[in-house]
């Protein structure tokens, strides 16, 4: 007869083992394979850096190869930067957007620069204008920006050596050219050392929230066009005040009952203002153009675009405009823009702003350059710049 095991007593004060839950389990492995993948970060940043360092340390030993004694300025190459950031472009595969990588990629050029110095680049101020964002995309963070008036001050303090490159509004997609400054290249030596692409989004702020306590809006001109339809729908009949920028009319929303103003983003976190209503342009891909200004001009990049002034003397005479025009169309080079301004030598005299593809030291365009010069009574080199890389 086979005998029972014994039950075995339990113990007093003693529980039974149960297994952990499933969902302790789970909690506990996601645990662990976080901080697996943070210790997997920190490794990469640690790599990131020494990297960086490594980076700075050789852009330095390419300044001083090239001069000892030089200033940054005199390291800066424009079109070697667009080469780069063309290079990011082609090797990104993700995640991270072509936007973020290329802004990247702008600081850390911005930095390596100026390990020395900082460059110092002029723009139509106050702080929180466009212009100033168009700096900071351009340039980077690490650059001394400069805050000017009016456009004239801008191309002054460049050619005087005051700051090493300017940036100024040149035209926008929805309004069209700024013409003060085609008009500052007709008296000045300066050179277009590259272009910059910004998309505006403009905002309605001021103190408060409240639309219907608006009373009047200040902003620049061309803001206040960009914005003409919508203000003409939902804020009809209130006055419209032009200023020379538009942070100065997110100063005057900040100081003034009543008032609000255009701006972008920037303009309101330096003015401490609320955004009442986002993204008032009429135009949803609303970008304006600026150039970048310096005292000469900088080797192809490759993909380049050249800005002309020319003059056909005689502008009344049949053909005129058309002989400057047919060496480009006799050679297959696109033009992108051609403006007119009068030339301020005497009265229905004016000169054309033509921006072609090309660089004026690459063929076809070299050729083509030729024999326009030998057709127009003015003919000058603005500059011949990398095209926008975003």
């Amino acid at each position: 007869m086979t005998r029972k095991a014994p039950k075995e007593k339990s113990r007093p004060g003693r529980k039974a083992t149960k297994s952990p839950a499933p969902v302790v389990l789970q909690q506990a492995e996601r645990t662990t394979g976080l901080l697996e993948i943070r210790k997997q970060i920190d490794s990469v940043d640690e790599r990131i850096q020494s990297l960086l360092n490594e980076r700075a340390g050789l852009a330095k030993k390419v300044g001083l190869s090239k001069n000892a004694e030089g200033k940054t300025v005199d390291f800066y190459r424009p079109e070697r930067e667009a080469q780069v950031l063309r290079a990011v472009l082609e090797r990104n595969k993700g995640p991270l957007r072509n936007e973020e990588v290329v802004r990247l990629f702008r600081e850390i050029m911005s930095a390596c620069l100026a390990q020395q110095e900082p460059l110092k680049i002029a723009f139509l101020g106050p702080e929180g204008t466009f212009s100033q964002q168009a700096v900071f995309k351009h340039f980077g963070h690490s650059v001394r920006a400069l805050p000017l008036g009016a456009i004239n001050e801008v191309f002054h303090e460049v050619q005087a050596g005051n700051a090493d490159f300017g940036v100024v509004p040149i035209e926008n997609s929805t309004e069209g050219t700024v013409n003060n400054t085609l008009d500052m290249f007709i008296s000045s030596p300066l050179k277009i050392c590259g272009e910059i692409e910004l998309r505006i989004q403009q905002h309605l702020m001021g103190k408060g929230q409240d639309l219907s306590k608006v009373k009047r809006i200040c902003s620049h001109q061309q803001s206040l066009a960009q914005c003409r339809s919508w203000l003409d729908e939902n804020l009809p009949g209130i006055e419209r005040i032009s200023v020379n920028s538009n942070a100065e009319g997110a100063r005057r929303a900040r100081d003034e009952a009543g008032t609000a103003a255009i701006a972008g983003q920037a303009a309101a976190e330096v003015y401490g203002l609320s955004i009442i209503v986002p993204n008032i342009e009429d135009q949803a891909d609303n970008t304006t153009r600026f150039f970048v200004v310096g005292r000469k001009l900088f080797n192809p990049s490759g993909n380049d675009r050249t800005t002309l002034m020319v003059s056909a003397g005689d502008t009344d005479s049949p053909g005129a405009l058309y002989r400057l025009l047919e060496p480009f169309a006799r050679r297959s080079i696109s033009l992108t823009r051609i403006e007119s301004r009068p030339s301020k030598r005497k009265k229905w005299d004016y000169v054309f702003f033509i921006d072609a593809e090309g660089h004026v030291d690459s063929e076809p365009l070299k050729s083509v350059l030729h024999d326009l010069k030998e057709q127009a009574t003015l003919f000058r080199i603005l500059g011949s710049y990398p095209r926008a890389v975003l």
